[in-house]
């Protein structure tokens, strides 16, 4: 039982670094895989011995963890925002910022200038 776990999470672990998703995805499915490891680990050793119920906590709280840790870095989930200093076009009647990470211009709401 434990084996075919670790594989398996092995499996997930491998395919959330394949992801091209976003940082929310990747680091939820990376948490889960880990803490469906830990969780095996932890229930087969501790308590009743049983490694199946020790997984899926730990799956799921690593998978949430996971998720709250990679949407934070794609700047969501409360995070504080960038300090962007602001332009505006006299033309277009609108503010706009530079990204020094993109190297591109964006609108105040985000879109592409």
């Amino acid at each position: 039982m434990l084996k075919s776990l670790i594989a398996l999470a092995g499996a997930g672990l491998l395919t959330a670094a394949c992801t091209t998703t976003g940082n929310t995805e990747r680091n939820a499915v990376g948490g889960a895989a880990l803490g469906a490891i830990a969780g095996a680990v932890i229930g087969n050793n501790v308590g009743g011995g049983d490694a199946g119920t020790g997984a899926a906590i730990g799956a799921a709280l690593g998978g949430t963890v996971g998720a709250v840790k990679g949407c934070r870095e794609d700047g969501g989930c409360g995070a504080a925002p960038a300090n962007r200093r602001q332009y505006y076009d006299e033309r277009a009647g609108r503010y706009y910022y530079y990204d020094t990470a993109t190297g591109r211009y964006f609108w105040e709401n985000g879109s592409p200038r």
